[in-house]
């Protein structure tokens, strides 16, 4: 039935574990606890707006791009790169395909696309959204080499070489310049040391 809205209430709580799945690359870094996949999407999602908005894209399909990207890590976990060498995580569209059987068809179809969209890497939309993902890998890892993990350091490195857009690598560097308490230093008018 079109309206039974039975999975798409399944899935909704299957999202929520998102909150609670760890990036498991940061444990290599030697970060204890680190942040979600929820918390990276939240992130990313902010960044791809913001970096479409300043390639010409859609910010709000960038962002949408961002936010669904790593859904499947409900039904894979967040395998790592080191992981993939030896258990290739799940294909992203055949997991989204899974994940919204028995939705409604239209909105079923609207996810898979997304997804589909942003796998393969063609609209400016979902590049920017790719170097949003990258960006925000960097941008957490300044901030984790901050808090004394600097084996973080790798992370930022592989992630600002990853970078494709212009606006993408301008911030990276900009980021690069600035340190994580300078947003507060800035807003009460304190000069940097």
């Amino acid at each position: 039935m079109a309206d039974d809205l039975s999975a798409v209430g399944r899935f909704l709580y299957e999202a929520g574990t998102l909150k609670h799945t760890r990036r498991t690359g940061w444990w290599m870094a030697g970060v204890r606890d680190p942040e979600s996949v929820a918390e990276h999407a939240w992130r990313a999602s902010l960044i791809a707006s913001l970096i479409a908005k300043l390639e010409g894209a859609d910010p709000a399909k960038a962002a949408y791009l961002a936010v669904w990207h790593d859904t499947q890590e409900t039904r894979t976990g967040d395998v790592n790169h080191l992981g993939k060498k030896y258990a290739p995580a799940g294909d992203p569209q055949a997991v989204t395909a899974d994940q919204t059987a028995g939705m409604p068809e239209a909105l079923a179809t609207a996810i898979r696309d997304l997804v589909a969209e942003y796998e393969a890497k063609e609209s400016p939309e979902a590049v920017c959204a790719r170097d949003a993902d990258k960006l925000e890998c960097m941008l957490q890892g300044i901030e984790y080499k901050a808090q004394g993990y600097e084996n973080a350091q790798r992370w930022i490195d592989n992630s600002r070489a990853r970078l494709v857009t212009g606006t993408g690598r301008r911030l990276a560097d900009e980021l690069l310049g600035q340190g994580p308490l300078d947003r507060l230093r800035t807003a009460l008018g304190e000069t940097k040391p």
